[in-house]
C-alpha cells in the first residue's frame, strides 16, 4: 500500500499541499489536498494509505474545494442558489458536490433564497426607477421561485408604488418639452409601463396629480412641430389641401382643436 513519503506546500497556494507517495519502490505524486483537510487526517510523512482512504480524502477535498469556491463567490455580495449554482458548474465543479455544498451552505444560512430576494427587493426600490413587475423579471432570471417572489415583492407596497410614480411623472411633466400635453402624457404612460408599474398605479397617479394644459407651452409646441409639417407637406400641396393635411397631423399628436386653428390662421395664411 502506498506510504507517504514526502508532504510539500504548493507555490500558488500556501494553503494547499501535495502529497508524494511511494509504492514497490516508486515514488511519485499522488494528489494535493486542502491545509484543513490535512490537518483533519493527520496526513504525515511514513503514513499508510489504504486506496478507499485516498479516495476519501480525494472526495473530501473536492467537496472542500467546492465550499472555498462558493464562500468567496459569496463574499461579494448576497447571491441565489441558482447564481452559485452556475458559479460552480462554470468552474467545473462535479454536480455531486454542488449539490452538497448548497445544502450545507442553507444549513449555515449563507444560501437563502427569501432573504436574497427580499434584499433586491428593498435595494431596487431604493436605488432605482424599477417597477415591481421588473424587478419580478429580474428575480425571475436569478432562478426565484414564483411563491419566494410573490412574497419578497409584497414590500413594495402599493402606497410605495404610488409614490415612486408620481415623483417620475411629475418630473417629467416639469421637463421642457416641443410635444403636445396629450403627446406628454403618453410618453409618461408608455415609459413608466416599461419600468415595470401596473397600469392601475400609473392611471392612479395622473389622475390625482394636476394635469392642466399650459396654453403658452403648448401653443410654442405646436408652433414648432407645425412649421416642421408645413415644409414637409409643402413639397405635394398647397392651399386648402395642405392646411388639412397640417391641421389632421396635428390632431394625431394630440393638439387640441383651438389650438390647431389658431396655428393655422396665424401661421398658414400665405399658404
Amino acid at each position: 500500500m502506498p506510504e507517504i513519503t514526502k508532504i510539500t506546500t504548493q507555490k500558488k497556494s500556501k494553503h494547499r499541499f501535495n502529497i508524494f507517495l511511494k509504492e514497490n519502490e516508486q515514488e511519485y505524486y499522488g494528489f494535493s489536498v486542502n491545509e484543513d483537510i490535512l490537518i483533519e487526517y493527520y496526513l504525515r510523512k511514513g503514513q499508510i494509505l489504504t486506496p478507499e482512504m485516498i479516495e476519501q480524502i480525494q472526495e473530501k477535498d473536492e467537496s472542500y474545494k467546492a465550499y472555498t469556491l462558493s464562500v468567496k463567490y459569496l463574499s461579494y455580495r448576497m447571491r441565489s442558489e441558482q447564481e452559485l449554482m452556475d458559479h460552480l458548474q462554470r468552474k467545473e465543479v462535479d454536480d455531486t458536490y454542488i449539490g452538497e455544498v448548497i445544502t450545507r451552505l442553507k444549513r449555515e444560512g449563507l444560501v437563502d433564497d427569501l432573504a436574497f430576494s427580499e434584499a433586491l427587493v428593498r435595494t431596487k426600490m431604493q436605488t432605482s426607477t424599477k417597477g415591481p413587475l421588473m424587478i419580478k423579471k429580474e428575480l425571475a432570471e436569478k432562478g426565484i421561485q414564483a411563491s419566494i417572489m410573490e412574497q419578497a415583492l409584497s414590500f413594495y407596497t402599493f402606497e410605495k408604488q404610488f409614490e415612486k410614480v408620481e415623483k417620475l411623472a411629475k418630473k417629467k411633466l416639469q421637463a421642457s418639452s416641443k410635444k403636445s400635453h396629450q403627446q406628454q402624457i403618453d410618453s409618461i404612460k408608455q415609459s413608466l409601463m416599461q419600468k415595470g408599474f401596473s397600469f392601475q398605479v400609473i392611471s392612479e397617479v395622473l389622475n390625482n396629480i394636476e394635469l392642466e394644459r399650459d396654453d403658452d407651452e403648448e401653443y410654442h409646441a405646436i408652433v414648432f412641430q407645425g412649421e416642421k409639417l408645413v415644409t414637409k407637406y409643402q413639397k405635394k400641396d398647397s392651399g386648402y389641401a395642405l392646411k388639412q393635411k397640417v391641421k389632421a397631423a396635428l390632431y394625431r399628436k394630440g393638439f387640441a382643436s383651438d389650438l390647431i386653428d389658431r396655428f393655422v390662421n396665424e401661421h398658414m395664411s400665405e399658404h
